[in-house]
């Protein structure tokens, strides 16, 4: 499942205001909530099951991303976010170094392969160094938005 296909340019923060993991996180989740992607009632469960696998490991896996993810049994089909940060977020990354780009997502639950799937596809997709830079330097949501859907996604 490809970037392209689960966000629309209102899903992208082109300049996230916060600078540690958990605001983080409470700011992609708040714009899924303003947009009507995720219900209010449902937003402190969601967000448990996010904290909850931060616990476990940090989605900081490197190269400046994080890919905070989860299931939850409130949605009927994935939702995702993305906020980039040119300063940088602490995330207690997996090699230490400031996140600027976060890719939020949530699975239904037992949808598994679904998951893995949309993780392994995101971590592909921003592991490329020139696709980063792009990303660094686009202005808008909707700049960023089209570099996901150009870029060829295995």
């Amino acid at each position: 499942m490809s970037l392209a296909s689960l966000l629309s340019a209102e899903q992208i923060i082109p300049e996230m205001k916060a600078t540690e993991r958990w605001p983080a996180i409470v700011e992609l989740i708040d714009l899924l909530v303003g947009l009507g992607k995720i219900k209010g009632t449902d937003r402190d469960s969601i967000l448990a099951s996010l904290k909850q696998r931060e616990e476990t490991m940090s989605t900081g896996i490197g190269f400046g991303i994080a890919i905070p993810h989860c299931s939850s049994d409130r949605l009927e089909e994935v939702v995702a976010a993305f906020g980039r940060s040119t300063t940088g977020i602490e995330f207690d990354a997996l090699d230490n170094a400031p996140v600027k780009f976060v890719v939020l997502f949530i699975v239904p639950k037992n949808q598994f392969q679904t998951h893995l799937r949309t993780l392994a596809s995101i971590a592909k997709f921003l592991n490329d160094r020139a696709t980063r830079e792009s990303l660094a330097e686009a202005k808008s949501g909707e700049e960023i938005l089209s570099i996901f859907r150009d870029r060829p996604q295995k």
